[in-house]
């Protein structure tokens, strides 16, 4: 939002004071400013000048002869505006004057000698109008040929730009007299008035019928007024809309735009030819409504509106108006609209619509049902000022479904001292609270404290926030700067973040992968590519992106995009990433969410089955670390539609299963790379934080000779190598060190699998007669479970 110092000074007095210091400290105190401008640093020496005669150039359809008198002398100037007649005031840039950085000199223009110009608004960085010259004698007043121009207008201003999303919960700065108020305080000086016209005499008048059926519209106020004749906006409210960001309209839209940047209330007008009565209402079905950009809205059952007498739609609440009941250039008469909205209401609607706006930002704040009156009071003064003929022909009338209640706040003294480690003189804290709107009522105890409706909407509720209020205002620089006094303790990290730490380590340092970061939801038109489907899940309501709406209930796809989106730079890398996924919705209604981790491997010059076996080898490499147990993997039925049909196991540790592993499923291999293998791991990060580590146990390796035993057998579909190793671990063999799986070699019902046996000991050298017995007890116990040797 752009701050006219000019328009502060309307209700401020800030002479003799270092604005820039003062804009300074605005930022220290109240709001974050992203910049500063001089506005008319790049121009000077323009003076008021008067046109004597207005002669067609003789040899030119469009430039004038024109001579000036600029006080001192009377000139000649060659012109081109189409607007220039005899005795007409202008802003003239004499010979070495400076005009937008450009120092102007005498030159010879189509012939004829020409002393300077005459600026137009444009020039003079009061608008964008470069169509003619300023006209001075709009301003009605008398002048003083050849003084500097700036004793009548505002040439010059300090321009400060404040950081929109500081002022998410002051609704009160998004107004010019909002921000006056703060200056005020900050500088001890008094807040004026605000000029506006007494209401109170029009209620004689015949009422407007206002009619609101949604508690969505807290207030609704309004006014007509006939005998409009003036179409354009004097020059200084013009120059004041440009200066903060808005351009001119016409007479009647630039005071709406000017209120509610002076006052931070948006006012619309509407042609009272079309609209006369109001209704403010939802519809039951959805229809089409054309804007005042003149762009089709889809309206829904959930959007506000603000309808005619007959039922009609003419605007969406709090937003724009509608193309139908704008006001045109022969509009005379017109109904004054001053209302306000439920917050969360306009912001919905303007998210659905995809329609912001300057009044549906400053709705969205919470504004004060109060400010309504007196904004339809200013803008009737401002109405009078500009178009003395004008006549009301209503009393205002109002409608309201809502008042924020009364807020009073009890602030100790105390608490005062506590808050803010040092004494603040209570007379200050009085004078800084009033300057800011509370009232205040000193007791023995502290302070009971009144907050003023444009600070109770959303912002000051209990004792912390007077605190905030007066330490901001009395300056933080001005607290004694001292160290804590606090006993410092190391922080034992948890266990889940150990984990975290040393999973990194391992798959960076260890395995060469690279680790990603990702949102938590499901990326619609990525995953679409890939022909992988967005699972049922909890959804984002009005959700920004309608490509990022569903929440994702794993890891994989997120990384498979970014496989796909990577896979030209490298043969063969890996990817992984510790983040966030969703399962449905907890009993209490509460997201449930994980901690996972996510891995998937990529490679064009290695078969699946290697790859798959290398990421499961990672997997067992971080479990026997992280836990000092080993993994197994039964096989299981894909839970996602990326997984192999046939090839997807479980990660079980200790009995429990934390996650799965699979190669991916052809259909998404497919989309990705028809030369490539990719395998895919995710594992359940709170599961296994669960599951305490087991004891490091050591075993001095054997000084003799040990005895390999390879045995082949047959496995069936539904059974595994983890089987033949459960059997062999039971065997009560003090020698048995290890079991392997060596080979694997596929049949049509199963798979035939070499493993080796390792026996050793630690005090004599084995002979194979030892160990026989306990490998045809191997074999005859695997032979009961349906696992038999192979012949």
């Amino acid at each position: 939002m752009l701050v006219s110092m000019n328009w502060v000074r309307d209700f401020v007095n800030l002479d003799g004071l270092d604005l820039e210091a003062l804009i300074h400290r605005f930022t220290l105190s109240t709001a974050e400013v992203e910049e500063v401008i001089h506005k008319g640093a790049q121009t000077r020496g323009i003076l008021v000048a008067k046109i004597l005669t207005v002669e067609k150039h003789p040899d030119s359809k469009k430039l004038h002869l024109l001579t000036v008198d600029k006080g001192s002398e009377v000139v000649d100037v060659v012109c081109g505006a189409p607007n220039v007649r005899p005795g007409m005031h202008v802003a003239f840039a004499p010979a070495g004057a400076v005009v937008s950085g450009m120092e102007l000199t005498r030159a010879k223009i189509a012939g004829y000698i020409s002393n300077g110009m005459c600026c137009s608004e444009k020039e003079l960085g009061m608008s964008d109008d470069h169509e003619g010259i300023a006209d001075l004698d709009e301003l009605g007043l008398e002048y003083e040929l050849g003084a500097p121009v700036e004793r009548y207008i505002e040439l010059y201003d300090t321009i400060f730009e404040v950081d929109n999303k500081s002022l998410t919960n002051r609704p009160d700065l998004w107004g010019i007299y909002g921000v006056a108020r703060e200056f005020a305080a900050l500088t001890g000086r008094a807040l004026g008035p605000v000029p506006q016209t007494d209401l109170n005499q029009y209620e004689a008048l015949p009422p407007v019928d206002i009619s609101v059926e949604s508690p969505a519209c807290q207030r609704y106020c309004g006014l007509k007024v006939e005998n409009v004749s003036v179409r354009k906006a004097p020059l200084p409210i013009r120059a004041r809309l440009h200066a903060c960001g808005m351009r001119g309209i016409n007479l009647l839209a630039d005071l709406t735009n000017y209120l509610m940047l002076e006052l931070g209330q948006p006012m619309h007008a509407f042609d009272l030819r079309r609209v006369s009565d109001i209704c403010v209402k939802t519809f039951n079905a959805p229809f089409v409504f054309q804007t005042l950009d003149g762009s089709d809205r889809e309206i829904d059952a959930n959007t506000l509106m603000i309808c005619n007498g007959s039922g009609k739609a003419v605007a969406v609440a709090g937003i724009m108006g509608g193309f139908d009941s704008e006001i045109k250039d022969d509009t005379s008469a017109l109904l004054l609209e001053s209302a306000t909205f439920d917050p969360v209401s306009i912001r919905k609607s303007s998210s659905r619509l995809g329609l912001r706006t300057d009044a549906s930002a400053r709705y969205e704040k919470a504004l004060d049902p109060e400010l309504t009156i007196p904004a339809v009071g200013r803008f009737l003064h401002l109405l009078l000022q500009c178009d003395g003929g004008v006549k009301v022909i209503s009393r205002l009338s109002m409608a309201e479904t809502f008042r924020y209640p009364a807020i009073s706040i009890a602030l100790k003294q105390s608490y005062l001292d506590r808050y803010t480690g040092m004494p603040i003189a209570r007379e200050r804290v009085t004078a800084i609270l009033r300057s800011l709107g509370f009232g205040v009522e000193e007791q023995d105890w502290g302070y009971q404290v009144g907050v003023p409706g444009w600070r109770a909407t959303k912002d000051v509720t209990m004792a912390a926030d007077l605190v905030e209020e007066i330490t901001r205002v009395y300056g933080y620089d001005n607290f004694e700067i001292s160290s804590t006094r606090s006993l410092l303790a190391p922080v034992r990290p948890r266990q889940g973040k150990t984990d975290e730490t040393l999973i990194r380590d391992m798959l960076v340092l260890r395995r060469s992968l690279h680790e990603v970061h990702s949102y938590i939801w499901a990326d619609k038109a990525k995953f679409r590519e890939l022909e992988l489907e967005i699972e049922p899940n909890v959804r984002l309501l009005n959700s920004v992106n309608p490509n990022h709406e569903t929440l994702r209930r794993s890891m994989i796809p997120t990384l498979l995009t970014f496989i796909n989106e990577n896979r030209g730079y490298a043969p063969k890398f890996g990817i992984f990433e510790i983040g966030r996924t969703v399962r449905g919705l907890k009993d209490n209604g509460e997201c449930d969410e994980r901690r996972m981790l996510g891995i998937a491997v990529y490679g064009r010059e290695i078969t699946e089955e290697a790859l798959f076996f290398r990421l499961r080898d990672m997997v067992d490499e971080l479990l026997r670390a992280l836990r000092h147990a080993i993994p197994v993997y039964p096989k299981a039925e894909p839970e996602h539609s990326w997984q192999h049909p046939m090839n997807t196991f479980r990660i079980e540790l200790e009995g429990q299963s934390i996650g799965q592993i699979a190669p991916l499923h052809p259909r998404q291999g497919q989309k990705i790379d028809k030369k490539a293998a990719i395998a895919v791991a995710e594992l359940d990060l709170g599961l296994l934080e669960a599951i305490a580590p087991l004891p490091l146990r050591y075993r001095e390796p054997s000084k003799f000779p040990g005895i390999d035993a390879d045995l082949s057998f047959v496995l069936g579909a539904q059974q595994a190598f983890a089987d033949i190793e459960r059997a062999a671990n039971a065997l009560d063999c003090e020698w048995l060190e290890s079991i392997k799986l060596t080979d694997v070699f596929a049949l049509e019902d199963g798979a035939s699998v070499t493993v080796r046996l390792a026996f050793a000991s630690n005090s004599k050298t084995l002979a194979r007669a030892q160990v026989e017995p306990y490998i045809e007890q191997l074999v005859q116990t695997l032979a009961e479970k349906g696992i038999p040797l192979k012949q």
